[in-house]
This record gives C-alpha cells, sequence and structure tokens, in this order.
C-alpha cells in the first residue's frame, strides 16, 4: 500500500485490520463480537464489521468510540433497532476504554445495490473491518480517488446543515453529541472536497484536515478546530455557530461547484 491509502494498482486498500486494534481494545472487540452473535445469531445477520480508529490501530483509550456496522439478511425493522440500541448501552456501560458505542444497521440488500455503489458499498469494501459472516467486500468494486466518489460519499452536507441547527439548541450533552458529528463529517466532507486532486485516501482527523488545508490554507485553522471537537466534543454554542453557519456553508457551496450533489434516497 502506498503512503497516499492506494493499492499498486492506484486503487484505495482497505484501511482497517483486526490485528491493528490496539491492545486495550482487544477485550472491547471481543465482547462486541460475542454481544453481536448472542442478540443477532438467529438468523438475522448476514456479516458484522468493525470501522473507525480501533481496526485504524490509532484509538485512545477513554477517548475513543465504538463503531459496529450490521448487515442484516432483510430490511432492519423498529425490533431490530431496539435490540441494537440495548447492545449499544451494554458495551458502553461496561466499558471505560471507549467514550460511546454506535452500531450503523443496513440490509446487506442496501449495501450492494447500485445506489449505494459509491458510498455503502465503499464503506463496506474500504473503510469497515470484518468481524463476524461473509465479507460483502468481494461482491464490490475496488475504487479509485475520483469526483463520483467524492460527490456519492459526502456531496449531501448542505442538506444537512439546517437539522443540525435545530438541534444545536439542545441540552449540552445533545451539544455536545453534536459537536462530535459536524465536527467528523465537516473533516471528511472536506477532505473528499480535495480527494480527486490529493489522489489518495485518509480517514483519520489530522490526515484528512492537512490534506484539506494543503488546498485551502484560508480555512485551515478551522478545520482544525472542527477536528477537535471530532475527537474531543465539547458543548460551545460559539464553536458550533461556526461550523454550522460559517464553515458548513462555505464547504457545502464548494462541494456542490467542484463534485455535484449526491444522488437523492428514497
Amino acid at each position: 500500500m502506498s503512503g497516499r491509502g492506494l493499492r499498486p494498482d492506484g486503487t484505495i486498500a482497505r484501511e482497517g485490520a483486526l490485528h491493528r486494534v490496539p491492545a486495550a481494545f482487544v477485550p472491547v472487540v471481543d465482547a462486541a463480537r460475542a454481544r453481536i452473535a448472542e442478540v443477532f445469531g438467529d438468523g438475522r445477520l448476514h456479516s458484522a464489521y468493525l470501522y473507525g480508529s480501533l481496526p485504524r490501530g490509532t484509538a485512545v483509550p477513554g477517548v475513543s468510540d465504538l463503531d459496529l456496522l450490521l448487515a442484516l439478511r432483510r430490511e432492519p425493522t423498529g425490533a431490530d433497532r431496539a435490540d441494537a440500541d440495548a447492545m449499544q448501552a451494554a458495551l458502553d456501560e461496561r466499558f471505560a476504554q471507549v467514550d460511546g458505542v454506535g452500531v450503523l444497521l443496513f440490509s446487506a440488500r442496501t449495501l450492494l445495490s447500485d445506489l449505494e455503489r459509491h458510498d455503502l458499498g465503499f464503506f463496506v469494501a474500504c473503510l469497515c473491518t470484518p468481524l463476524l459472516g461473509d465479507d460483502l467486500a468481494g461482491r464490490l468494486p475496488r475504487y479509485r480517488p475520483t469526483s463520483l466518489l467524492a460527490r456519492e460519499t459526502n456531496g449531501d452536507l448542505g442538506r444537512e446543515l439546517a437539522g443540525w441547527r435545530e438541534r444545536a439548541a439542545g441540552t449540552d450533552a445533545e451539544r455536545r453529541a453534536l459537536a462530535r458529528l459536524v465536527g467528523r463529517r465537516l473533516v471528511r466532507t472536506g477532505f473528499t472536497l480535495v480527494m480527486p486532486r490529493w489522489g489518495g485516501w485518509v480517514s483519520d482527523l489530522d490526515g484528512c484536515t492537512e490534506a484539506f488545508g494543503h488546498y485551502h490554507p484560508e480555512r485551515l485553522a478551522q478545520m482544525r478546530v472542527a477536528a477537535a471537537v471530532g475527537r474531543a466534543p465539547r458543548a460551545d454554542p460559539a464553536v458550533l455557530a461556526l461550523l454550522l453557519d460559517d464553515l458548513g456553508p462555505w464547504l457545502a457551496a464548494e462541494y456542490t461547484a467542484a463534485n455535484g450533489e449526491k444522488a437523492p434516497r428514497p
């Protein structure tokens, strides 16, 4: 793999692996695997994946969260979501190493669909590490750092901003969760804005920020703020205003001009 996350043929390499999980988090991953098998091993589960800082090997105890994706054999139901929420809460309460647990639920059919080929499909093939079941990546293409990939991964930022602004009026805990979400999303959208020119892939917040800053130095300080709250969120209204009313709208407009808007989902 190249220094820019590419295979020798120029396609984006899968970024994580179970052997990279830091030792402090191995019990967390083992418990997550066992709990997934216990809860969803009744025929609902096609496969399960780990993503984020743990399989990249960059997780920090007490700071990083546990991110999981479950591919189900049918479309997720309310009961599936309730089971996933209970599993999230149990793992979060049990392990002090993680600051939050998130479980995404999709059907395998959705993950393999043409509509999601350059969004969720890319996510599974390149950003997710297999944990249980048959890996869907073998049924997905190899991906290159193109404008199409940029458009379909993050080309809906403008649609998200209004909803985020409404949520900014919530409690401190709600604003803290929002700050983490918005900070991470802006950093990664900033990266995919420049990805076709940069010519590679990176997921860690610092790497994304610095790649973005190479092309937009005038916005680098703001993007570093986004990275900081994406990593260690705080319920500061001034920071949220900076991200939602200044950096976010500018980035959405630049993104649409460079890559177009993401295809609408049903």
